[in-house]
């Protein structure tokens, strides 16, 4: 069993015992979605697929808080809050923006990327060495303004 599963199973053990019953159904709707992809691709996720399904359940929500925000729904919008909060104990420390465009130049240098042409390829790398700690849509503006000039 990956470690990132173990942690979260044993999370929730230590909710139901302190019967914090909100948190408890956060965590089991997030180990019931990775047990449905592990069905699905009839395989067991490594750490590193489970943070991919932990940044997919992230995504939703911030999505979520942003439309119900916009829409005047406090109530809602502090619920979803609560659930990123909770998933975001299982992230990764999140890198900064300068960390983040160190990278980038780094990896177009490493490259010799010239154009957007060549975005493609920085991207792919730059996933992987970020997975998790940054988002990708962050990564993806930094590399074209970086590649734009």
């Amino acid at each position: 069993m990956s470690q990132l599963k173990q942690t979260l199973s044993d999370n929730i053990k230590t909710s139901m015992k302190a019967r914090e019953l909100e948190r408890v159904k956060i965590l089991r709707n997030v180990q019931s979605v990775v047990k449905q992809i592990e069905i699905d691709r009839q395989t067991e996720l490594d750490d590193a697929q489970v943070l991919e399904v932990l940044q997919k359940q992230l995504k939703q929500r911030q999505e979520s808080l942003s439309i119900f925000t916009e829409n005047g729904r406090d109530d809602l919008a502090a619920k979803e809050q609560f659930e990123i909060d909770i998933i975001n104990e299982f992230m990764p420390q999140q890198m900064n923006q300068d960390e983040i465009m160190a990278l980038v130049n780094a990896e177009i240098a490493e490259q010799g990327a010239t154009s957007m042409r060549d975005m493609g390829s920085v991207m792919g790398v730059l996933k992987n060495k970020t997975a998790g700690r940054a988002d990708p849509a962050l990564i993806s503006k930094m590399v074209k303004d970086a590649l734009q000039g």
